[in-house]
């Protein structure tokens, strides 16, 4: 059996792996509050990736990334937020969360690069705060 991958595309496919083995790794010893930490980070990567799609007019690519952020957000992070204890600072992590999610839509639908800056921005800061209040270990390893 020879395989048809170039000495490149080996190489990527064996860093790819690598790196799922270190998130699995990381999920997998985490605590509550770093799980939420990594959600922030795969959100914010993902974003990331659409800029990049949406700079060289990768339409797919851009759409896919910003769905995985999107995924994130709504289905980790906000549906992680315990509205009923919460209080009043629950329901506004969830609005500035709905807002994050609607400017990532506009985002994709427009390929505007200001509702993706805006997103990131809300997310960024929301994830800052985070790991200051709650993970701080973490913020100390990103600052």
């Amino acid at each position: 059996m020879s395989y048809s991958l170039s000495q490149g595309a080996r190489r990527r496919l064996s860093v790819q792996a690598y790196a799922n083995i270190g998130l699995e790794t990381q999920v997998l010893s985490a605590s509550p509050e770093h799980l939420i930490t990594l959600l922030f980070d795969g959100a914010r990567a993902a974003m990331m990736k659409a800029r990049l799609h949406m700079e060289n007019g990768n339409i797919e690519g851009r759409g896919m990334a910003l769905s995985k952020a999107i995924d994130i957000v709504d289905s980790g992070l906000k549906a992680s937020v315990d509205q009923e204890t919460g209080g009043e600072l629950a329901r506004n992590l969830v609005a500035t969360y709905e807002l994050v999610i609607r400017n990532l839509l506009l985002a994709n639908l427009h390929a505007d690069m200001e509702k993706l800056a805006l997103a990131e921005q809300l997310l960024g800061t929301v994830a800052q705060a985070w790991r200051e209040a709650v993970d701080p270990v973490r913020a100390e390893a990103v600052g």
